[in-house]
């Protein structure tokens, strides 16, 4: 059974003191899915404390900086205004210690563990009310691990589907290459917002209990 870790990297729309200049005027953009994915820190934490696991969440609005990018792609419209010594601070301070907090838990965890599955949550503005699996360009355990969470979670009547060989996440890339991929399994949940704002097409809370389940299911198996 492998053991588990559970990310959120769009947890929260907050903006420190010191950044909210550059944000006057656009606060109902931050507030909005712009600037977080509503719904993600809730479903995250609920992760954690069924599986009874650490979760590691992003502090700021991805307006500020975007923990899943790297490069200039790190920067919105708003922060690409900050001047190169503040972006210098601000990679430091949010991006390098957040990925150092899961190399640590993820190198302490395959130290006690012959394998690890790392869940990367999220919620996306989704009208379908979909959910999807996300699996890497460097496969194994993730690709595997999420084609069964897939057909646990098909007969409870849920949309899902599982796309493969994705390659738009600087986070998972940089993990994928660290870390064996035939004991660490990556892969990334997105859930439509809907569930979350609106209790469509599924209420949420029905929602959690079917994810939270069918993931022990895939685990005990694994």
């Amino acid at each position: 059974m492998p053991t588990l870790l559970f990310s959120c990297e769009y947890a929260t729309c907050a903006v420190p003191e010191a950044y909210r200049e550059i944000f006057h005027g656009a606060e109902e953009v931050v507030a909005s899915a712009a600037g977080w994915d509503p719904g993600a820190l809730n479903l995250a934490q609920g992760f954690s404390m069924k599986f009874r696991t650490p979760l590691v969440h992003g502090q700021r609005t991805r307006l500020l900086i975007d923990l899943d990018a790297a490069g200039d792609a790190r920067w919105s419209r708003y922060s690409k205004s900050i001047p190169e010594a503040g972006r210098l601070k601000l990679i430091e301070r949010e991006d390098v210690a957040y990925r150092s907090s899961l190399r640590q838990r993820i190198a302490e965890d395959l130290r006690r563990h012959s394998t690890m599955l790392h869940v990367m949550v999220r919620t996306v503005d989704d009208p379908a009310g979909r959910v999807l699996m996300e699996s890497f360009a460097v496969a194994g355990l993730g690709e595997s691990l999420a084609a069964a969470w897939r057909s646990e979670l098909l007969p409870l009547g849920l949309d899902v589907s599982h796309r493969k060989g994705v390659t738009d996440s600087a986070l998972a890339a940089d993990l994928g290459l660290e870390f064996p991929a035939q004991r660490y399994g990556l892969l990334r949940l997105k859930v439509a917002q809907s569930f979350f704002l609106e209790g469509r097409p599924r209420r949420w809370d029905a929602l959690k209990k079917s994810l939270f389940e069918s993931l022990a299911a895939v685990c005990a198996e694994a």
